[in-house]
């Protein structure tokens, strides 16, 4: 199945949660959810207990919960126990807590949500808007941020009518890219900023962002001029692409005295400071 995963808020309580496009539902963290209606300590020791006992009941929301890799507080992922929406709704009412109907609400909103960005793509830009604005990034940024996406669909696009895989040569195909216009592989340039498990291009200043969609785009262009088949061809263009961009930020950085590529996180280049004042780039 194709999965996507993010984090949910239930308030300012993160909930790791899974999008399964074939099956069209959410899935999500049954520890996370622990975690928030009881506000233990050890919910995955609560969890544990808990699951014994509903598996000695004979309770089918238990015995069919799925196992997915999720991503964990130290950067790697590991099989995480995730249940849908009915099967959460069925483990919540064993579980006494007043948190426990507010959060039934949550997940039915967080399902309709996703069902109107599905028929309307436009709210899924207007939903990543409001989050970023939350989060305290600036309204330039925003906007650099929301056709980097666009953009990124738009590869994407191009890639899976190559016949390329998702998952591991999608990663691999940006790796390629990233490389070529930054000299670092992803991994490379997370450890230059000093990321774990945060998202790249969260981090990215704007001058790093546009580079980094300038390459994709002329990937994305590359790939509809030439058309190819498979992962060989598609790493061949996914190179120049991002070969053209370096050579972009070679002659930026020639003519700044200096590397574009900064260690600065989008925290330090452009999240307002106390005084409501930006910092520069």
């Amino acid at each position: 199945m194709t999965q996507k995963q993010s984090l949910k808020l239930f308030e300012e309580r993160n909930v790791r949660t899974i999008w399964d496009d074939t099956q069209e539902k959410w899935y999500f963290s049954v520890v996370d959810v622990i975690a928030i209606l009881t506000d233990s300590a050890t919910p995955r020791n609560y969890w544990k207990v808990l699951k014994n006992r509903l598996k000695k009941e004979g309770n089918e929301s238990v015995t069919n919960c799925n196992q997915l890799k999720l991503l964990s507080s130290d950067g790697k992922r590991y099989l995480t126990d995730v249940a849908d929406q009915e099967q959460l709704f069925r483990i919540i009412q064993s579980v006494p807590s007043p948190k426990a109907e507010p959060f039934k609400q949550w997940m039915a909103m967080v399902a309709s949500q996703r069902i109107d960005q599905m028929q309307d793509p436009e709210l899924s830009i207007q939903q990543a808007i409001a989050d970023y604005t939350r989060l305290g990034y600036s309204e330039k940024w925003i906007n650099q941020r929301i056709r980097s996406i666009e953009v990124r669909k738009e590869l994407t696009d191009e890639w899976k009518r190559a016949g390329v895989e998702e998952g591991q040569q999608y990663a691999s195909l940006t790796n390629i890219i990233t490389q070529a216009w930054s000299g670092k592989t992803v991994g490379e340039y997370k450890q230059h900023k000093g990321l774990h498990k945060e998202s790249l291009r969260d981090n990215m200043t704007n001058l790093e962002l546009t580079l980094n969609t300038l390459a994709e785009i002329t990937t994305a262009e590359l790939h509809k001029q030439n058309n190819p088949q498979g992962f060989r061809a598609s790493a061949k263009l996914a190179k120049e692409g991002g070969d053209i961009a370096g050579n972009t930020r070679k002659e930026i950085e020639s003519r700044l005295g200096h590397s574009v590529i900064s260690s600065m996180r989008a925290s330090d280049a452009i999240l307002p400071i106390e005084d409501g004042e930006a910092k520069e780039e």
